[in-house]
């Protein structure tokens, strides 16, 4: 029995246009939804998944707003069983205090998953923040998590090629997209995720803040376009534009 902490965040739904807030400090999500990032819908699948076959449970968690409910919603109509709200102003909080908020919530959870990185910050360091705290080993950006006889088997891409990782719970994982396939709720799910109590906490200590200077955002993509002629005239220009980038020669 594996007894699963998932962590999520709610994010701006940034699959659109990005814009900043005036100081640069944050996205702009007056004209936007909100969600969580993907790679937190795949930890949430795995820990479900986890729960399932093990015969433990997946209880989610946020460090967030009141409206992060939202998400913790949805989550337990995905097949969470519990869900934990720490009540915050994320706008206040870093890194360190994200992971020191779970690590007082993560309990005797056996086994932790994040995603890796956030899609609002991108910081990458919640995961790893939160292990140190917990004094647990941790195993960083991979695709899959299973847990075998009392140990966890992460299984990911590296810079050499397929990787497995085998580390004893509790341990702490992050996960990156692309590894499962996340599950939609259903109605039914959706039904009975609304009867759920979501325990809510306060903030343990005070918060260090974000640190953060400013975002930017990456210069626009140039989107030149050269009309090379129409129908059987164009085939001279296409030939001569197929030598200039080489896929063919003369």
């Amino acid at each position: 029995m594996t007894n699963v902490l998932v962590c999520v965040k709610r994010v701006p739904d940034v699959s659109g246009e990005v814009a900043l807030t005036a100081d640069g400090l944050a996205v702009d999500a007056r004209q936007v939804g909100f969600t969580i990032s993907d790679h937190e819908a795949c930890a949430v699948e795995l820990a479900v998944r986890i729960a399932t076959d093990t015969g433990g449970t997946a209880t989610v968690a946020t460090v967030g707003t009141a409206e992060a409910v939202e998400q913790l919603r949805n989550a337990l109509a995905i097949g969470c069983t519990a869900a934990t709200h720490v009540v915050a102003d994320p706008s206040t909080l870093g890194a360190a205090d994200v992971a020191r908020e779970l690590a007082a919530v993560a309990g005797d959870h056996d086994l932790v998953l994040l995603g890796n990185d956030a899609a609002d910050s991108g910081d990458f360091q919640v995961g790893i923040r939160l292990a140190y705290e917990l004094g647990r080993p941790v195993v960083n950006g991979v695709s899959t998590v299973e847990v075998e006889d009392g140990v966890a088997v992460a299984r990911g891409e590296g810079p050499d090629g397929h990787e497995t990782f085998r580390v004893p719970l509790p341990a702490v994982v992050t996960i990156l997209e692309g590894g499962v396939e996340p599950r939609y709720p259903s109605v039914p799910g959706r039904m009975k995720a609304k009867k759920v109590a979501i325990d809510e906490r306060e903030l343990t200590g005070e918060p260090a803040g974000p640190g953060r200077v400013t975002f930017t955002l990456p210069p626009p993509v140039s989107s030149d376009v050269q009309i090379l002629g129409e129908g059987a005239a164009a085939a001279p220009a296409i030939v001569d534009l197929f030598e200039r980038i080489g896929v063919i020669s003369k």
